[in-house]
């Protein structure tokens, strides 16, 4: 079974109030725990990878298992490229078969970002992908994405305006405060930004950095407007937590099926958690062209 693109999911999620929750992976234990969540809760899932863990675990493998995964789990799910610069990277991975992908190349001037933006979406659209960019740019670390907060800025609403037509992108990454990696500090999220943004762009909103974001701020984001919510360290942080412990109490063990086992149950309660953040518990929806 061909895996499905994003595009009924967010504009079901934007319609009826709630995010779909993309949460990056990069095993196959990283796989199953966001999947066993997900169909546990009836919440529709993204399974999101950065060109670093696409080098790791190889695009062949990661699109076979989460295909392998359409067909046996009874949710909307999808596999999605996740802050992917190399333009060829991404033309090659889509003909593969992937239907969801994000271009970032904010870190260009905003001609230079819709050129290539626009590139990809033209690209994408011949084989019915859905296309995610970034407008404003986010600071912080995630995987081998590193931006200093100097360099940050947040998402002008006119130029949203004007990047989503020119580019005639899916969805849109919008800067209002986030930040990749941990916080030193609790965000200050502009929600009267992100109102302005919503008001004057009609396609779905994304909202990068939640880990370590409060629940009531991302909740209070989901109400003014964005339908997909991106969590990568908070997953990542409990799942190696675990195997440290597992260690310290087990320091002869070499079985990873059996130290991956607390691994994965640290993650599932976190995942549980931001699925009910995102409010698409109970949001499973026959998809029309997947289940």
């Amino acid at each position: 079974m061909s895996l499905i693109s994003t595009k009924e999911m967010l504009i079901k999620a934007q319609e009826e109030g709630y995010a779909v929750p993309a949460f990056n992976i990069h095993n196959l234990e990283t796989i199953q725990v966001v999947l066993d969540a997900a169909r546990d809760l009836k919440s529709p899932v993204i399974l999101a990878a950065t060109p670093s863990t696409v080098k790791y675990a190889d695009e062949n493998y990661l699109l076979a298992i989460i295909e392998k995964a359409s067909e046996i789990n009874n949710i909307p799910l999808t596999f999605h490229l996740d802050h992917h610069e190399n333009v060829e990277d991404i033309k090659r991975i889509i003909k593969l078969g992937c239907k969801s992908v994000m271009i970032d190349a904010s870190k260009y001037e905003f001609r230079k970002n819709v050129e290539i933006v626009k590139d990809i979406v033209d690209y994408a659209h011949k084989y019915g992908a859905t296309v995610e960019a970034e407008l404003g740019k986010l600071g912080g670390v995630e995987d081998d994405l590193k931006v200093d907060e100097k360099d940050s800025f947040l998402t002008d609403p006119n130029e949203a305006v004007e990047f989503v037509k020119a580019t005639g992108v899916d969805s849109l990454a919008v800067a209002i405060g986030t930040a990749h990696g941990l916080y030193k500090s609790e965000p200050k999220l502009d929600f009267d930004r992100l109102e302005k943004i919503r008001s004057m762009v009609d396609i779905p909103l994304v909202l990068h950095g939640a880990s370590g974001v409060p629940y009531d701020a991302v909740q209070n984001a989901i109400e003014k407007g964005i339908c997909k919510v991106n969590i990568a360290t908070e997953l990542k942080i409990p799942f190696s937590n675990a195997i440290k412990e597992y260690f310290n109490e087990n320091p002869n063990a070499s079985d990873p099926r059996q130290y991956l086992v607390p691994a994965k149950k640290a993650m599932y309660d976190v995942v549980v958690e931001k699925i009910k953040m995102c409010k698409s518990e109970n949001k499973v929806y026959q998809c029309s062209y997947n289940l």
